[in-house]
């Protein structure tokens, strides 16, 4: 791969971050990577594994010069990590985000990005359960979907850039208008791990007035809960709060559908299950041959293959 970008700037050094860093230095898409976190011990961390050329203090002194900056910060936290860099921003130079929510963002950070500077949302739909700079590897983000949601006035060029970018990072992209995003993310992201982090909260309930059987005899189906469960709280949090309005909607439909089984179920209506059951198998066979995912049978993860890639 050529180079895309002469100096990318990554604020937040966790999973994404670090990834895109690995990933960055695997395939020559950056001539230099300068990094910031707001704790010293991920920035020691990082200059540590040696995925950034330079690690800073501050925000402001990271995106010196920058080509490109990153912002892979909690969404809560977009908007004052936006009007810390803003003054120091190079004209010409594109600014994106790997947040999960897109309307939150836009309305943080937009107002603070100045004229001459491209602001790019951007949603990368990989990660996993673990967290910090110690979790990032190159391959993450190889067949999956980076989601970017240009806004109106977006210079095509600029786009172009960072999409050659996202696709030598081994993503597929896709542009999608903000809104619709923050829907489709709803559906896909968030309402599945409100219901995991639902379901595990329940276990725990349950493992404290009975006993630890629960937790001795899990099942693939709850093991998958929570490792889903696992996540940052700090991340999800604000993802929920930022997004409330579709997961909400989500969640609505969610209850209806489940009162529809809850009823099949009370009155013996195996007929109706299975139909059910049958429509909602559809998903998952769609989603292997889509290459999101393998038709191989999980018995119980039994090392890290992914990371070995």
């Amino acid at each position: 791969m050529s180079r895309v970008y002469e100096r990318v700037a990554l604020i937040g050094l966790g999973l994404i971050a670090s990834s895109m860093a690995h990933a960055m230095r695997a395939q020559g898409l950056a001539g230099h990577i300068a990094g910031h976190a707001k704790t010293a011990e991920s920035r020691q961390a990082a200059l540590d594994i040696g995925f950034c050329d330079t690690v800073h203090s501050t925000a402001a002194e990271a995106v010196a010069d920058a080509d490109l900056v990153v912002l892979a910060v909690p969404v809560g936290a977009m908007g004052e990590v936006a009007a810390e860099i803003a003054p120091y921003l190079k004209p010409g130079c594109t600014v994106t985000d790997v947040g999960s929510v897109k309307g939150a963002v836009v309305e943080a950070v937009a107002p603070q990005v100045p004229q001459g500077v491209q602001f790019i949302p951007g949603h990368p739909m990989a990660g996993t359960e673990y967290s910090g700079p110690h979790s990032g590897f190159a391959a993450l983000f190889r067949n999956r979907w980076w989601l970017l949601t240009p806004l109106e006035g977006t210079d095509p060029a600029a786009l172009d850039r960072l999409r050659r970018l996202v696709e030598g990072l081994g993503a597929k992209v896709d542009t999608m208008e903000v809104a619709h995003h923050d829907l489709v993310v709803a559906v896909v992201s968030h309402a599945p791990h409100l219901i995991a982090y639902t379901m595990v909260g329940v276990a725990d309930h349950m493992r404290r007035v009975s006993s630890s059987e629960i937790i001795q005899y899990s099942a693939a189906g709850f093991r998958d809960f929570t490792r889903i469960a696992a996540s940052d709280p700090t991340m999800w949090r604000d993802v929920f709060l930022t997004n409330r309005e579709a997961v909400l909607d989500i969640l609505g439909r969610f209850n209806e559908e489940l009162f529809m089984l809850q009823r099949a179920i009370r009155m013996g209506d195996g007929e109706q299950l299975h139909a059910y059951f049958t429509r909602t198998r559809a998903i998952r066979r769609g989603i292997i041959e889509a290459g999101q995912d393998t038709a191989a049978p999980d018995f119980g993860r039994v090392g890290d293959s992914v990371r070995k890639d």
